[in-house]
């Protein structure tokens, strides 16, 4: 019974892909829109490839992927372009991401920030303030839980640099 339920929902979607007249198209390019509060960084972007920093593990997108919805942690959002070369790399403190069935994919954060922009030695103080804040917080309270929050996101952003905040 679940089998059947499960053919009736993909099917037509199955169908479409199967009879679509730009096949060889689709199955090469997606359509990118990443949007942040108070800029638009693409907006119908034509890309290869994004590989999504999801909450539940990282994952790639590409044209014709399944329709998902998935919520962001703090991580790298790599944007990989039809001209090849090296991913273009923000680090994003969380969002959502919601793939298509049209090989669109949208992509919201509160901020967003090229990873080549990190300054290490900032991100490194930073954690050390955070940890110092967490330490000095009364055990449970609100100002304990926001310094654990900046202290993963920072440790999450010395990682994307390249060094490792414990």
């Amino acid at each position: 019974m679940m089998q059947s339920t499960l053919l009736r929902r993909i099917a037509p979607t199955l169908t479409r892909r199967a009879l679509s007249s730009n096949a060889a198209e689709a199955s090469s390019v997606m359509t990118l829109n990443f949007n942040l509060p108070h800029e638009t960084i693409y907006n119908g972007a034509t890309v290869s490839q994004v590989i999504v920093p999801g909450a539940a593990g990282e994952y790639g997108v590409t044209a014709d992927h399944v329709p998902v919805v998935a919520q962001l942690k703090a991580g790298v959002l790599q944007i990989m372009h039809e001209s090849a070369g090296e991913p273009e790399k923000y680090f994003v403190p969380g969002g959502f991401s919601i793939t298509h069935d049209n090989s669109v994919t949208d992509i919201s954060c509160p901020e967003a920030v090229k990873v080549d922009d990190i300054d290490p030695a900032a991100v490194s103080s930073n954690f050390e303030a955070a940890r110092n804040a967490y330490t000095a917080a009364e055990a449970g309270s609100a100002a304990q839980a926001e310094a654990m929050v900046d202290m993963e996101v920072y440790r999450s952003m010395g990682s994307a640099v390249g060094i490792n905040l414990s």
